[in-house]
């Protein structure tokens, strides 16, 4: 059933862009709980700052090669 898996991934796009994503909801977080709407904002405009670092890190040849 199971099977065995050679890549997960794993690299320097994918990492980079958790990282900053875990980052953002962090920053999020952190605004809601002492109620400033401006970090709160800040964490969420961060998210998309993920995604187009990881795009950006991959298509140097630092994500997944095909």
């Amino acid at each position: 059933m199971s099977q065995a898996h050679d890549d997960h991934g794993h690299t320097v796009a994918a990492w980079t862009a958790v990282g900053i994503t875990m980052l953002a909801f962090l920053v999020g977080c952190i605004g809601v709980v002492i109620v400033s709407p401006t970090v709160f904002w800040i964490g969420v405009a961060l998210i998309p700052v993920a995604g187009i670092a990881g795009k950006v890190l991959a298509l140097m040849g630092y994500g997944k090669q095909s």
